[in-house]
Formats: C-alpha cells, structure tokens, sequence
C-alpha cells in the first residue's frame, strides 16, 4: 500500500513536470502595457512645500529573486547582506519644492543604489536611509536644503529585523543595529549533522494557530535564527563616529520617547518555537536614559503558542505598549480584562493605562472599553480619540475621552459597523506637534475630518470641521468633479483654505493639486506625470450595478474594448475578476467604494490587459459572503458564490454584450479558491484561471481567511468548501499558477501541486504554471511576461 501510494505521488510530479518550456513574452497588445516605465513615487510634505520623489523600476529581475536566501521564524533574509530577501528598492531620489517646476537630482548618492528605510529626522531638515551593496547594508544621510547624499556607516548593519537605525531627538546622531563583531557563522545543513531527533510536545492544552509559513524547524535552525538576528546597538554621528550603546542581543524594536530623553528597547528571547513566527516569541521591553543607562523594565512577555479562539480574542498582559504622543514620557498600554478570552462575559474588554517616566509609580488606568482596544488618537491635554471594535459583530465605536480627567465619562463619537464605507466620518488633520509627533490638529476648539465620501450615488470625498465643545460637524467641502475623481491627502493650511489633493479621471494619470476651497475652490497643479498607458485611453469603462436573486446590491466594473459599437452590440467573451468578501449583513455586503473615474492602470493582477485583445472585462466583481445573526459567512458559502457569479453574468448579459456561454473567470488568492470552487459547483463559465490559492481545506485547520471556528467544530464546512475534495466534479478547463517559494500562511505550493494532481489523474483539462523563485505576490519581469502569455493562451483556446 505505501510501495502504491509512493508510485503515485511519483507519477503526479513526473507527469506535471514534463512540459519544460522557455520563458514567452504575451501578443504586443498586452506587452505594451505591461512593459512600462514607472512613475515616481511621491513623499510630500505639505506643511513645508516639499516633494521627496522616489524611483524604482516597475519590476524585479529574476536574478534579484535568485540571491540566497535563509527562512527562519517567518523571517526570509539574503545572509549575505543582512535584509529582508523580498524588499523593493528604490534606485534614484530627487527633491522639488511645490512652487518649483523641476526636480533637483540628489548628489552623492552611492553608485547603483539600492535605497530602502528612509526617515526624516526629527527636525525634517535630514533624510536617512540604508542603501545595499554586494556584501551589506550601510547608513547614508541625504541633507534636504543642499540635496545632498553622505554616508555615515560602513556596510555593517543588520536590517534582518526592519529598519535598523532609528533618529536621536538632536537630528544629529542615530541608534544603529551593527553586526556584532564576534558574530558567529552560520551553521550549514549540508555540513553540519545533526546531533538528534526533533522531538515535540503536546501538554494537553489546546492550542489553535493558523498554518504559517517559514517556521524554525530544529536546533539548526534556531541557532542560525539567534545569528541573523543578533546585532549590537551603536550611537552615530552624522560624520560617522560611533560609540556603543548597548551590547549583542536580539534587539527586535528601539522607539525613543517624544521629548528624546528616553529610548524604549525590545529584545526577543528564548526559548523559540517551532510551531508560530517570531512575532510570538518571548520578548522584553526596557527603557533607558539617551546615555544607555537602564531605566526600568516595563514589560515582559513570554512564548505565545496558546490563543484563546477567535478574532477578538487577544493574550493576556501589557500589549499595544507606546509612547503617548502629546507628552514628553508617558507610555501607553492595554491590558485585556477578559483574560483575552473573547468567550468570556464582561462589562469591559480591555482597559488602557498611562505610565510616566522615570516609572517609580504606579500606571494610571486612562479608559476602560466595552469591545476589544482598536487605537488612540492624541489631541491636546484634555482631548483624545479611543476607539474599540468586535470583530463577530463588525462594531466600532469611538469615544471622546479627557486625559487630564479619567473619571469624566467617556463621549461616543461614532457607533457604526466598519465595514459600513457609508457612514465613515472620515480621519482627522493631524499635525506635528512640539515633539514632532502627530497629533489631532486642534485650533480653537475645532478640528477637521477628511473623508473619503462613499455614497450610494457615488464617491464625493469631503472635509468636515467639528467643533468639540458641541460635537457638532459642519461641511466646509465637498468634491463633485465630473469625470474625475479627487482625493483630499491634507490641509495645508486651514485660515487659507489650502488643501493638498489628487486628481485623475479613467484616462489622465493620478497627479497633485492644491486646492483652495476659500477661494472660488482654485486649482493649482505641482506634479505633471504622463500616462504610460495610451492604449487604454479610450476604452470604454463604467461601474455597473445590478442585484443578487436574495436582493444584496452588487457592482462591477465593465470594461470594453475601444471602438465597441454599443448600438450593434456584438458578442464579446468576458472574463470576471474577483475576490469573495465576508459580511454580516446585507446592508453593507451591498455597498460599493468602485469609482468609474479612477484611472485604469493596468497590473499583472488584473484581466484588464485583455480589455485591448477583444474581450469585455468585469473588473473587482462584487463577491460578498453574508452570514447574519447566529450564520456564519461560510455556512452556505458556495450557493452565495454561485449566486454572486450568476447576477454578474445575468447583468452584463442583459446590457446585450456578451455571449454568456464564452465567460472565463479568474482570482489570486482566496479569489483562485473561488475560482476553483465556481467551476466545480456550476456550469457558468467556459474556463477559469485561478492563481496562488489553496484548495484543500483540511490543511488549514485552525481556521482560513475569516473563519474562526476549526475543522473539528464543522468538518462539513471544511470539506464542503475544499475543491480538492471535490475534484471529482470539475471538469472545466482550468489555469492553475502558483509561485514556487509562496510566504503566505496557508496557500502552501503544494496546495496548487496536489489540486493539479487530483484533478489530472481524474481527467479534467487543467494546467500547472510554477513559477520559479516568487512568493504570493509575483515580483520577476520574466516571470509576470510569462504569466501574461500562459493567461493569453489559455483565454484564446478556451474563449475564443
């Protein structure tokens, strides 16, 4: 029986690795917009009339993807270098102030950089940033009044844990983790033999984690993790002296407290575990002086294997500890008073605390919640935003809270579902205060909210000034463009009437505006980028809306090619892109945040490239999956699947465009486990392609996406849902494409090898696409041309 099984298994990778062809680049249609330049990236600061624009190329290369790379605790680091083996550079930086025409090219900057951890200094006249080299990172300082670059370190920093330099509060020096010097070489499990077996221990505690990705696996393992992640902490000059700080340890987070005289040090700890990622590993937190000088432990916490089950559970102690951004040392922290337990029946959830430097006295208890903590917003001394939320619920409130007076009792600001885009009041204007943090922007009482202005009729983003003393909202703007779409980024200056916005339209690249809005609402235009894509620009596109049979409101975004006469109506194939979405009730499953004015920029994960090869294009098709009161989203999830697909077909249908029996449909994702389960319970669509899913349930027990409850609380679920266990059924032509060294927890490689198996050995017409060296999301040029081809191919075979 084993001999059996092992032949199988054997002729499944035999079979589905014979085809080995060479890369391919897709028909010109579709390599003209794929193969685009970039536009900068811009980092603005509006306050101070400053562009800081960024550079990179639109993709990675396969040898970038190539470099050697360890995977350890969750982490995945090139040991050569010391940085996150996934990071994206940027390769060139210029400056302009807003009333400039050009740009200034930064001078100085290393030969071929490979710039990544920018940060302003503390007094925003600096700009730091850890630039790659062959064998390390180093530290550079570009001066913003001059435009010019300088190195401060050599290439010995370790950037394995993020950024590894934080600013001191003088702009002059920064704390930077350094390789240590006596650090130890990395073990090679091809040299060094184990000493052991592995052996794991279950106490008789119940224990549920979702499957992760990149775990430590035996002794090897950890002592490597203990060497990647070790650094010595050094103070730097700007001129490149430096003196030590603190000696080796695994220093996961330096955060210097807002007056500057106090730095907050987490380090992780042993022991380690095999079974969740490093964010789970004991760790302790201390504060020190600006000399280095140990202050106070303030919090320690140990190995979190164990969870209490459900998405508003949390664990038990201090967590969510900060610094409070309105005072020169108070730290914030939560405590759950559940025990972390979301099953548990209390009046309170969590309670917040303050706690002053130096620490000698008790934390004060700030606020009490009635839902789990969701964040605080720091105004002034006697103003301050908390905010909770409950995840079975999708409830959020936010309260109005004084400081200076825990006992005054809390005011709500908003008791709303968060997934009601409708309702949304907006975020606050914030500013820098006297610290240089940001705070609420609170002049005289009142204070504005920008929101992104989701309605029924359409998406009109507005401000909105509330006075605190009232509580009461009044509307100083409302955007009502026609054909574009703006978005409200800041207010520059609220006397004025100066806010920074983004304008584009379906055709015109996204660029920025200043607006007044005091001032017959002037228009004045600071960047002027081009649109890369001109093969679009006349395509038709438009947002459409239309029913589900149980009456939830859905919509889509239709596209057809240019030149479609509208009044023939000829009968295009059309391809579905979409993503299921999980609600609890229909009310919000139904509204839409798709705009017809934004701009259609075309990217490997989407089917709008084939809008320009013939076909009509639904773009993020609405998907939701609705469970309310006592149901659960995924109790009847493939009927409400089915349902969402048949009303975007029965409405494209309807406006005469298409030949309903030519549609394909395709997802990344929980969209390709959509894919899959559409084209295994329905006989809507001609053929799918479904990308980087996973599609055996049973491998995800502890929970996937949404769901809470495991496979044992409702096995029918798990196996009703997992196209795997129903692979008997599909026999629609199907794409299959995974990246070969996935870091997503759950959609494993193998979940697409083992599908792909199942369903060839069963007889279905499906295809395999591995593609070497990308994880979830795909990165290499070769790579996403590749795709584009085999995603081309497939749609003319099978649609065409």
């Amino acid at each position: 029986m084993k001999t059996n099984l092992y032949l199988f298994l054997l002729v499944g990778f035999m079979v589905s690795a014979q085809e080995n062809i060479s890369y391919q680049k897709p028909p010109k249609e579709i390599l003209d917009l794929a193969d685009y330049e970039r536009a900068p990236s811009v980092n603005m600061d509006s306050k101070k009339q400053l562009m800081i624009l960024s550079y990179r190329n639109t993709y990675k290369t396969l040898d970038e993807l190539s470099q050697e790379e360890m995977r350890l605790g969750g982490l995945r680091i090139n040991p050569i270098t010391n940085i996150s083996s996934t990071v994206t550079y940027i390769n060139n930086v210029k400056i302009r102030k807003i009333t400039d025409k050009v740009e200034t090219q930064v001078s100085g900057l290393p030969d071929n950089p490979k710039i990544s951890n920018y940060a302003m200094s503390p007094d925003e006249k600096k700009m730091a940033f850890s630039n790659t080299t062959a064998t390390g990172v180093e530290l550079w300082v570009i001066d913003l009044a001059t435009a010019k670059a300088s190195k401060v370190t050599d290439a010995n920093l370790n950037a394995n844990m993020g950024s590894p330099y934080s600013w001191f509060k003088d702009s002059e020096h920064l704390l930077v983790r350094v390789l240590p010097k006596n650090r130890p070489a990395l073990l090679d499990e091809k040299k060094n033999l184990p000493t052991g077996p592995i052996v794991s221990v279950g106490d008789g505690s119940v224990s549920q984690n979702r499957t992760y990705q990149d775990l430590l696996k035996n002794p090897m393992d950890e002592k490597n993790f203990e060497t990647i992640v070790t650094s010595e902490l050094y103070k730097y000059s700007l001129s490149g002296k430096a003196e030590l700080f603190k000696g080796a340890a695994m220093y996961a987070g330096e955060s210097f407290s807002p007056d500057g005289n106090y730095v907050m040090i987490t380090t992780l700890e042993k022991p380690f575990s095999y079974i969740v990622p490093l964010n789970r590993f004991p760790q302790q937190s201390s504060v020190y002086d600006a000399s280095g000088k140990l202050v106070r432990e303030v919090n320690s916490v140990p190995l979190i294997e164990i969870m209490p089950k459900g998405f508003s559970s949390t664990r038990k102690g201090k967590r969510s500890m900060t610094w409070r951004a309105d005072k020169p040392a108070t730290l914030v922290y939560v405590e759950a008073l559940d025990e972390g337990d979301q099953n548990v029946k209390v009046d309170y959830r969590d309670e917040v605390f303050l706690w002053d430097a130096p620490f000698t006295a008790a934390p004060k208890s700030l606020v009490k919640t009635q839902q789990r903590f969701a964040g605080i917003q720091w105004g002034d001394a006697t103003r301050a935003i908390v905010s909770d939320q409950w995840y079975d619920t999708r409830n959020s409130k936010a309260y109005l809270i004084n400081p200076s007076n825990p006992s005054q009792e809390p005011k709500v600001m908003a008791d709303r579902n968060y997934q009601d885009i409708y309702s949304d009041p907006g975020d606050f204007e914030t500013k820098r205060n006297e610290f240089g943090r940001n705070v609420i922007a609170i002049e005289n009482d009142v204070a504005h909210l920008i929101g992104e202005g989701f309605t029924k009729e359409g998406q009109f983003p507005f401000i909105d000034e509330l006075n605190f003393k009232t509580l009461q909202t009044k509307r100083v703007y409302q955007s009502n463009l026609k054909d574009k779409k703006e978005d409200l980024y800041s207010i520059i200056n609220a006397k004025s009437g100066d806010v920074l916005v983004m304008i584009q339209s379906k055709n015109e690249y996204p660029n920025y505006y200043i607006r007044n809005i005091k001032a017959k609402n002037k228009l004045t235009q600071i960047t002027n980028f081009k649109n890369p894509f001109e093969s679009l620009k006349n395509v038709h596109k438009e947002v459409i809306n239309y029913k589900r049979k149980d009456g939830v409101e859905l919509s889509g975004t239709l596209y057809l090619p240019a030149g479609y006469d509208k009044t023939k109506k000829e009968k295009l194939p059309l391809l579905i892109w979409a993503y299921p979405r999980e609600f609890k009730d229909k009310s919000t499953a139904g509204q839409s945040s798709a705009n017809p004015n934004s701009f259609t920029f075309p990217y490997y994960g989407s089917f709008v490239f084939w809008v320009t090869r013939g076909y009509a294009v639904l773009d993020d098709a609405s998907f939701p999956i609705v469970g309310e009161g006592e149901t659960e989203p995924n109790d009847n999830f493939i009927e409400q699947l089915v349902a969402n697909a048949e009303a975007a077909i029965d409405a494209v249908d309807k406006l005469g465009y298409i030949n309903r029996n030519k549609v394909g449909v395709g997802g990344h994702s929980y969209g390709a486990f959509m894919t899959a389960n559409l084209l295994t319970h329905s006989n809507l669509f001609a053929c799918g392609i479904a990308r980087s899913g996973a599609y055996n349930r049973t491998l995800t027990p502890f929970g996937f996406q949404s769901e809470q409850r495991n496979y044992w609380d409702v096995p029918q679920i798990y196996n009703g849902m997992s196209p795997f266990m129903n692979a008997h059924k599909m026999k629609t032509p199907m794409l299959l494409t995974h990246g070969e060294a996935d870091n997503n927890p759950g959609t494993f490689t193998l979940q697409t090898e083992r599908y792909f198996q199942a369903l060839k050995n069963l007889g279905a017409p499906v295809r395999m696409v591995i593609l070497p060296k990308e994880s979830h999301g795909y990165a290499a040029k070769d790579n996403i041309l590749h795709l584009l081809w085999e995603q081309d191919q497939f749609l003319e075979k099978y649609l065409k």
